[in-house]
C-alpha cells in the first residue's frame, strides 16, 4: 500500500513483488538442505528472530529518501529466509506426526495459513492507514519474535547426524544430488506427483488468480466491491477446503484424488457456459463465485492430500529436500500459468468462455487419466 501510495504505479509495485520471489525458488533447495542436517526447531526460531531483526531495522532506517531501497532489500530478505524456512516448517510434520496424522496436520497448517491470509491484510491495512507504515512493521516484530519463542518449546525427535564429506560445497552438491536421485530414480511416483500438483497449480491458479479479476472487473463489468467480496470468498473457500482435508484424512481413500482432479475441470465449465447464457449479470456473477470457490476448496483438499502422501514416502532424512523440490516447482508453475492466462485472455477477449471450457475439459481428462496412478500408488502404501 505505501508503493503504491509512494509511486502510483502498479508495475512498480508489481516488478518490486516479482523481485522478491526470485530468493525463494532459488534458495528453497538449500533450504531443504538445512532443513535435513540442522536442528528445524532451531532453524525456525533463528529465521523468525532474523526475520523480526531485519523489520525492526528496516524501521529504524526508513525515510523519505531511500524508503523504496529500504522496503526493496527488507522484502528480498523475507524471502531468503523464507527459502529456508518453509521447507524446514513442513519436514516438521512427518517428523512429529504419522500415518493419517500427518495429513491432519498439514490440514491444520492450511487453516491457519488460509486464515492468515484472509484477515492480514484487513488488519495491515486498518493500522497502515490509522497509525503509518512504522506502527506495522513495529507490530510485525513482535510477531516475529513472539513467534520465536513460541518455536522454542516445539518438541521434535533429534534425529541422527549425516556424516559430512568434503566442503560446504561439496556437501550442498551430494545432498542435492540424493534428493534428485530420490525423487526420479528410487520413487519416481513422488516425481509424478510433483508434475500433477504443477499441472493443477498451473490451470487453477492461472484461471483463479488472472481469470476472476478479469471476468469480474472487463466481462461482466462490476465494481471492486464485487471482486472484493469474490476474493474474501475465495479465502473462505480455502479455509473450509484445509478443514475437509483434515476430517476427510482417514475417509478419503488414494484412488479417490483422481476424482478431487475431474472435479476442478467440472468446476472450471460453468464459469465458460455462463458467458454466452441468456442470463443477468447478477446471476452469472453467483455463478462465477460458487463455481471458483468450488475449485480452491477442491484444490485445497487435493493439495493436502498431495503433500501428505509425498511426506509418507520420504525418509526423514530426505525429507527436507523433497518439500524444498515442491516449493520450487509450485514457485515456478505458478506465475508461468499466470503469464499464460493473462495472455490468453487478452489475446482473445471475445473468446474466454471457450478459453475456460476447453480448459475445464482438459483438466477433466487429466483427472480420467490420473485414475490407475493414484489406484496404483493406493496398493504399494
Amino acid at each position: 500500500m505505501y508503493v503504491l501510495e509512494k509511486t502510483g504505479s502498479a508495475a512498480i509495485f508489481a516488478g518490486i513483488l516479482s523481485l522478491a520471489l526470485i530468493p525463494a525458488i532459488l534458495l528453497s533447495p538449500l533450504g531443504g538442505i538445512l532443513a535435513d542436517r540442522g536442528n528445524r526447531r532451531n532453524i525456525m526460531v533463528s529465521l523468525d528472530a532474523f526475520s523480526g531483526i531485519s523489520v525492526c531495522s528496516a524501521a529504524f532506517l526508513i525515510s523519505e529518501k531511500n524508503d523504496l531501497a529500504v522496503i526493496c532489500t527488507l522484502l528480498f530478505a523475507l524471502s531468503i529466509f523464507g527459502a529456508f524456512e518453509t521447507p524446514t516448517v513442513q519436514a516438521c510434520i512427518p517428523t512429529m506426526l504419522e500415518g493419517d496424522n500427518i495429513t491432519k496436520g498439514n490440514a491444520i497448517v492450511n487453516q491457519i495459513a488460509s486464515l492468515s491470509y484472509l484477515t492480514a491484510p484487513m488488519l495491515g491495512g486498518v493500522c497502515y492507514a490509522a497509525f503509518g507504515l512504522k506502527t506495522v512493521m513495529y507490530a510485525s516484530v513482535a510477531c516475529f519474535f513472539a513467534t520465536a519463542l513460541f518455536e522454542c518449546f516445539i518438541k521434535i525427535n533429534v534425529r541422527q547426524a549425516q556424516p559430512n564429506t568434503g566442503g560446504i560445497l561439496a556437501i550442498v552438491k551430494q545432498d542435492f544430488l540424493a534428493g534428485m536421485h530420490y525423487i526420479s530414480k528410487e520413487q519416481p511416483d513422488i516425481s509424478k506427483m510433483l508434475l500433477l500438483t504443477a499441472i493443477s497449480r498451473f490451470f487453477v491458479m492461472g484461471i483463479t488468480i488472472i481469470g476472476l479479476p478479469y471476468l469480474v472487473r472487463n466481462i461482466l463489468g462490476l465494481g471492486a466491491v464485487y471482486y472484493g467480496a469474490a476474493e474474501s470468498a475465495l479465502a473462505v473457500a480455502t479455509i473450509i477446503g484445509s478443514i475437509a482435508a483434515g476430517l476427510l484424512s482417514t475417509k478419503l481413500k488414494i484412488h479417490r484424488l483422481s476424482t478431487l482432479f475431474f472435479l476442478m475441470g467440472v468446476f472450471i465449465l460453468p464459469v465458460g457456459v455462463s458467458l454466452f447464457s441468456p442470463v443477468n449479470t447478477t446471476v452469472k456473477y453467483m455463478i462465477h463465485l460458487l463455481s471458483f470457490c468450488g475449485i480452491q476448496i477442491t484444490i485445497s483438499i487435493f493439495s493436502v492430500f498431495a503433500v501428505s502422501l509425498i511426506q509418507q514416502r520420504t525418509p526423514n532424512h530426505l525429507i527436507g529436500k523433497v518439500m524444498a523440490f515442491t516449493s520450487v516447482v509450485t514457485l515456478c508453475v505458478q506465475p508461468f500459468g499466470q503469464l499464460v492466462y493473462g495472455f490468453l485472455f487478452d489475446r482473445f477477449r471475445s473468446s474466454v468462455s471457450l478459453i475456460l471450457i476447453l480448459s475445464g475439459g482438459l483438466i477433466c481428462v487429466f483427472g480420467l487419466l490420473t485414475t490407475g496412478f493414484f489406484a496404483d500408488m493406493e496398493k504399494k502404501l
